[in-house]
């Protein structure tokens, strides 16, 4: 298999990788993109994209503007991000519904690895580091406290939704799916995501067509987003990159409070089914937790999650490795 289809189906992967994260309020893709390898590029790419692609086509052909503007790499990455969000939804939805300790505690894991390892790019810690991080640590805990929003189902707050929650994708630690949360979308992006794929297996074309309006709307935000935020998210990196990974580093510390397996749920709310679902809910110890705790079963899937994130380092090391050898 040539060498650039094998890149285009790891990429892919990583963006299968990357949606599934992306689905679960409190953990973020961008960390998933940071620890596989592929962060600086997606944002340099992105960075990159602008109104000229049009002329360079134009001038130069469309394989040379496919390779100019690194197109392959992003689509193999969204193509991954969308197949696995559409895909993943439901069966997460679920997961959450029916098993919360094992998802949060596998996510726990995953993201406490992430820590280690982002925090390990940062080659001197000073007081400014220290502080960055720490600041970094306090707002994520303040995000992951705060009280969720309402959302009106409007056309103009599904292109809103995905502006704000784009840029929280991007960013190692915090979660786009739980600034949804707070802004009291999620479960109405999610709902739309569920109808347009419950309306293409029934044949209601109806619903497809009013559900894809509002993904689309959500679709432009994210671009919107996307393409705004990526140029200050380079220029970070590239003139304060320490500074950058430090806060970085402490959102991923503040986010573990979202993502503790064990719950409390203080104040409920009642969502668009009828159903009591909760809506503030505080950490708690296991043995403080009112069902079953299932501790073993959670450090298990703790530990999972941990692992994994090693393995993807190592994968990510040892590509960069023969890149430049190369």
């Amino acid at each position: 298999m040539p060498r650039q289809i094998r890149s285009y189906i790891t990429t892919f992967l990583k963006g299968i990788a990357m949606g599934a994260a992306d689905v679960v309020p409190g953990v973020s893709g961008g960390t998933i993109a940071f620890v596989t390898g592929i962060y600086q590029e997606l944002i340099t790419t992105i960075d990159g994209l602008d109104l000229g692609i049009f002329s360079f086509w134009k001038n130069h052909g469309f394989k040379a503007m496919f390779r100019q503007y690194n197109l392959g790499f992003l689509l193999s990455l969204f193509g991954g991000v969308l197949v696995s969000i559409l895909s993943l939804a439901q069966l997460i939805k679920y997961l959450l519904e029916h098993q919360p300790i094992l998802v949060w505690s596998f996510f726990f894991g995953l993201v406490l690895a992430s820590v280690l390892y982002i925090g390990k790019q940062i080659k001197r810690w000073n007081a400014g580091i220290i502080a960055a991080t720490a600041i970094g640590a306090v707002v994520a805990y303040y995000i992951t406290i705060a009280i969720p929003g309402a959302a009106p189902d409007v056309w103009y707050y599904f292109l809103l939704s995905g502006f704000i929650a784009i840029i929280a994708m991007i960013l190692p630690g915090v979660s786009g799916s739980f600034i949804l949360v707070l802004l009291g979308s999620y479960e109405l992006v999610l709902g739309t995501l569920t109808d347009f794929i419950s309306g293409l297996r029934s044949g209601d074309w109806d619903m497809v067509k009013l559900s894809l309006f509002k993904v689309l709307l959500f679709i432009l935000g994210c671009i919107i987003g996307l393409k705004l935020f990526s140029k200050a998210l380079r220029w970070m990196f590239e003139h304060k990159r320490e500074m950058t990974l430090a806060v970085l580093t402490g959102f991923m510390i503040g986010s573990l409070n979202k993502i503790w397996p064990w719950k409390r749920v203080l104040t409920t709310r009642i969502d668009r089914h009828g159903v009591e679902v909760p809506l503030l809910e505080d950490s708690v110890l296991p043995q403080s937790y009112e069902g079953e705790p299932l501790v073993l079963y959670a450090c298990i899937a703790a530990l999972v999650g941990f692992v994994l994130i090693l393995l993807l380092e190592r994968t990510a090391g040892q590509k960069q490795t023969n890149a430049d050898r190369h």
